[in-house]
This record gives C-alpha cells, structure tokens and sequence, in this order.
C-alpha cells in the first residue's frame, strides 16, 4: 500500500513537473515590425519627399494598430518589442542627436538669439502646461505636449517620459499631436513668408524657433532657399539644446514629489540627476565640438539616429488608440492648436527683435 501510495504522488506530481516554465516574452517579433515600419517610412519619404521619415513612422505606427490584419499582433505579439523601440531605442537616437549640434554654431548665432530661443521656449513650456491643466487633460499629457512643441518634438517628448515615468497612452498622444502639427506647419508656414514681410534668413529663423522636430523644420525652411535652411537648422539646434536642463529640471521636481512622499517612478528609486541618455547627448556635443569626426561618420550618425528615431515613433504611434483619444480629442486639438499659435506668435516677434 505504502508502495501504491508512492506510485500515485509520483504519477500525480510527474506531469506537473514536465510543464514547461514560461519566459519573458519575446522582444523580436516587435522589433520586427518596427523595423518594417521604418523600411516603409522610407519608402515613403522616397515617394513624397516632402513627407518627413520620422513623421511617416508616426503615421504608419497609428495605421498598423488600428488595421484589422496587423491589429491583434499589434497589441498582443508584437507590443514588448514595439514598447522596447518606443522607449530604448528613442533614447539611444536622442544620444546620437547632440552631434548635429557644436558649441561654435550656437555662439555664432550671437547671444541675442539664444536669449531669444530661451524666451521662446520658456512661454511656450509654461504656457501649454497652464493651459492643458485648465482643459483638465489626464496625466502627464500638458507637460508632455508642452516639451514637445517647445524643444524638438517626439524626441523631447521621449527624454522627458523616461524621467517622468510617463504612461505610454500618454506619450503616444502626445507624438501624434505634436508630429500633425508639425507636419501641417509643412504646408502653412511657406505660405505666410511673403505676408509676414521676412526675408529668406528671417523666414529660416522663424522656421527653427517655430517648427517641432528638426525634420520638419529641414522640410518647411528649404521652401526659402539654401540661407533660410542654414539658419533655420541653427536655431533648431540651440532649441535642443534645451532639452538637457529641462530634463535636469524635470528630475528634480520628481525627486521633489518623491521626497513629499508622492512617489518616484514605478520601481520606487530616483532618477539620477542627470539621466545616462542626457550625458551622453552632452558628451556628443562636445565631441561634435572637438571637430574630431570627419564629415563622412557624422553622416553616417545622422543616418544611423535617423532610422532609431523612427523606429521609436513607430512604435510609439502603434501605442496610440484612436476611440481613446477621440474622447479627449477635442481638449487635445484645443491645446495643440493654442500652443502652435503660442510659439508661431513668440517666435515671430523674437526673429523681429533680434534682426
């Protein structure tokens, strides 16, 4: 009996043991499709050269989540590696950013455009914020919309949420906003040039305190000719400059809220000061600055962030629901609209000011 009562333990345990232990999911079926997306983003920006690579990323990242085919594996299978772009690969982008900027090319500019730049970001920031706060819009989705249209677009929305610890409905929201109007900033902006009374160089400037993200701004200002991009791309590049002390600036109101006892971030640790992606930005500004890089790796950089940088987006666009957003869609395109008007307006006496 003792021996059939071995048997039966052994009989009732031997299947349970023979159960296979499940793992993390997998990261490659996402991953995959982000890669995809950016393959057919190019594809696109090939097509329709005035479409922005990073802006056709959003696009086709909002469509892959919402088609019938793709939508399942979109949400299921897919998302762990379409998070891991959203997030991981957004940051290494942000880091290969800096060496589009050097130190010279901003002190070129003078100090009465930097000041002006800072002017333009400032109003911009604070004024979204207090504006999306009495709209009554969840979560962090002001602060997220405001870094957006102040500093340069999907990329500062990225930095800041790794800091924040942001919902991903949130910052998927807040990139969709921010690339349309951008991408309608494409078409409106070469319009009002003659009527605004500015010249190329103006109309370039205007363009780089105004527009979002750095791809859009390269597609608006080269309606104006070869002088409105160049300085177009160089006031773009002072406004991201601003994206590492409003980062600083971000974790220490974290660390603020931590110590009040309001928390610090889903793993209960503060960030650090100056996050790892943010020193590494830093780090290549100064090597940009050096001049050490030939032009042939800088450009291969530029390629290299360029394809991370969408890569992200698309996963951060697959993150974005549409019959979610529509019930806040009309606060949303209310603040977005108000905020574009914001910077367009600041940004345009600025440029008066200061040449």
């Amino acid at each position: 009996m003792a021996l059939l009562g071995e048997r039966a333990r052994t009989s009732t345990a031997a299947p349970a043991d023979r159960v296979p232990r499940s793992g993390p999911p997998s990261k490659l079926p996402g991953l995959a499709m982000a890669a995809l997306g950016v393959a057919a983003a190019s594809g696109v920006h090939l097509l329709v050269p005035g479409v922005p690579m990073l802006t056709a990323a959003v696009v086709l990242g909002i469509a892959v989540a919402h088609v019938p085919g793709t939508r399942g594996l979109v949400r299921g299978l897919a998302r762990p590696g379409l998070t891991l772009a959203g997030k991981r690969l957004m940051r290494l982008g942000i880091v290969l950013l800096g060496l589009k900027l050097s130190i010279g090319d901003v002190l070129g500019l003078g100090w009465a455009t930097v000041v002006m730049v800072f002017a333009v970001v400032a109003a911009t920031f604070f004024g979204t914020v207090w504006l999306g706060r009495k709209l009554g819009l969840r979560g962090d989705q002001p602060v997220l919309i405001a870094t957006g249209y102040s500093i340069c677009g999907a990329s500062a929305i990225g930095a800041v949420s790794e800091v924040r610890d942001s919902d991903e409905r949130d910052v998927a929201t807040s990139v969709a906003l921010v690339t349309l109007c951008g991408t309608l900033a494409i078409a409106v902006l070469p319009l009002l040039h003659a009527p605004l009374g500015l010249d190329d160089a103006q109309f370039g400037r205007w363009v780089g305190a105004g527009v979002h993200d750095v791809g859009q701004v390269v597609a608006t200002a080269q309606t104006a000719g070869p002088s409105a991009l160049g300085q177009a791309v160089l006031v773009k590049l002072v406004r991201v400059m601003m994206l590492a002390p409003l980062v600083a600036a971000m974790v220490v109101a974290v660390r603020r809220r931590a110590r009040a006892g309001e928390g610090s971030g889903a793993d209960g640790k503060r960030p650090p000061l100056v996050p790892l992606f943010v020193a590494g930005f830093l780090a290549m500004v100064v090597v940009r600055t050096t001049g050490w890089l030939p032009d042939a790796v800088l450009d291969g950089a530029g390629t290299v962030q360029e394809v991370l940088l969408a890569a992200a987006l698309f996963g951060l666009g697959s993150a974005v629901h549409l019959p979610s957003l529509a019930r806040t869609g009309g606060r949303v395109a209310a603040l977005g609209l108000c905020s574009w008007v914001v910077i367009a307006g600041v940004s345009y006496g600025g440029v008066l000011l200061t040449t």
